[in-house]
């Protein structure tokens, strides 16, 4: 039997590596003894109702998993039959109250997918891509009222590559995750669990990403739209207007190559490569796709679309997806708790 009784608190596929891991070898570290994830909501084309993974994995453990729409009194007592020694949060989406978070004998923990204090909020992962970041990680803090501001116990690094995308950053935290706890979890059942409070000077904080952010002004130098592209896919990813059509872009790469051509501008004709003029360099795009296709890479792309040399990108400004204060989208947000990172 572990020491540590664990109730998790999640509803992104993102915790399963470490769930599976927790599952099995780790099972000396802390044992699952309960899950409290999101309702199931309508999927796809076809909105089905449909449960999340973190729901199908605690149903084939045989966990018992409650899904509340709300954090009420009567959830809180259900955490407390547990007599859990911890509370793991990671990727939940409800707020959780100073009582609840207290109801754990040892501590209310969340794993948040950025070296905190940056970018605290709700898209650390594509934000750090976007921000041209070289290294992330996964912070694992106390659970406290203010946004993702708790006092951190330890961090697991992880580097960004040049071409990695949000999905590859995803699975890299996804899997850095189970070291990350593994060292956590013997000291906090020992007492000896550091926690070291975080520079609020040097926070900085991210929004919830939509549709409308996957435009882009080719007036910004390459550096900053390969960024943004890549930290941007799969979703909501970038988008250009190519010949009438909405064409998605997976993947980009900025190049130092000067020219004097309009921001914007098609500059190749090679059939093989489709780079575009910026403020600053060119980006070179290395996968799309059309409406109704498949995602590309950018030769095969063209063999099916071909995109004149000379032909000009209508650019659109990119509003900010980071800042030094959080983003008010509503009143209740001064109140928002670190369990919905």
């Amino acid at each position: 039997m572990a020491s540590i009784r664990l109730v998790f608190f999640g509803s992104d596929p993102i915790a399963l590596p470490l769930l599976n891991w927790l599952a099995g070898e780790g099972r000396e570290v802390a044992e699952v003894v309960g899950v409290f994830t999101q309702p199931d909501r309508p999927v796809g084309r076809g909105q089905k109702v449909t449960a999340n993974g973190i729901k199908t994995w605690a149903l084939a453990q045989g966990l018992p998993v409650f899904q509340p729409e709300k954090i009420t009194e009567d959830v809180r007592l259900q955490l407390a039959g547990f007599s859990s020694d911890v509370a793991l949060v990671m990727a939940y989406g409800h707020i959780l109250k100073d009582d609840f978070i207290a109801t754990p004998r040892l501590a209310t923990l969340n794993l948040h997918t950025s070296i905190l204090p940056k970018y605290r909020g709700a898209s650390p992962i594509q934000t750090a891509i976007a921000n041209g970041e070289s290294e992330t990680g996964v912070t694992l803090m106390r659970v406290v009222r203010k946004l993702d501001a708790g006092p951190v116990a330890d961090v697991e690094r992880v580097p960004i590559q040049k071409l990695d995308t949000a999905l590859d950053v995803e699975a890299k935290l996804a899997a850095a995750c189970v070291p990350l706890l593994a060292r956590a979890m013997p000291k906090l059942g020992a007492g000896s669990l550091a926690l070291t409070p975080q520079d609020d000077a040097q926070a900085t904080f991210c929004r919830k990403l939509t549709k409308d952010d996957g435009v882009l002004d080719f007036a910004a130098p390459a550096s900053a739209l390969a960024a943004r592209i890549n930290g941007l896919f799969p979703w909501p990813a970038c988008s250009v207007i190519l010949g009438g059509q909405v064409v998605k872009i997976g993947l980009a790469e900025a190049e130092d190559t000067a020219t004097q051509a309009a921001p914007g501008t098609i500059l190749s004709d090679a059939g093989n490569e489709l780079k575009v003029a910026t403020g600053q360099g060119t980006l070179s795009l290395l996968k799309l796709q059309r409406p109704g296709g498949k995602m590309l890479p950018v030769a095969e792309f063209l063999r099916g679309f071909p995109v004149a040399s000379g032909l000009k990108i209508e650019s659109w400004p990119m509003k900010p997806i980071v800042a030094r204060e959080p983003f008010r989208t509503r009143p209740s947000d001064k109140d928002a708790s670190s369990s919905t990172a």
